[in-house]
């Protein structure tokens, strides 16, 4: 998809924001040892940083062949 190429500022912020956002969720939810929510939470800052990933990688995915 182009779009990721096209608008690499749009990009970046939303990298540092779930960057940011998942280690600070994975930390708070890592201090609430024994308690679900701490669990909750770091399963949230998990799938923040899995995002981000995703999003820093779609832009040098292959484009698929068509037969």
């Amino acid at each position: 998809m182009e779009f990721w190429k096209e608008h690499v500022k749009l990009r970046i912020v939303l990298l540092a924001v779930l960057f940011a956002a998942g280690l600070a969720m994975i930390i708070g939810g890592w201090k609430m040892t024994g308690m679900i929510t701490g669990l909750v939470w770091m399963l949230l800052g998990l799938v923040c940083l899995l995002a981000a990933l995703a999003i820093y990688n779609k832009p040098f995915e292959n484009p698929k062949r068509k037969k």
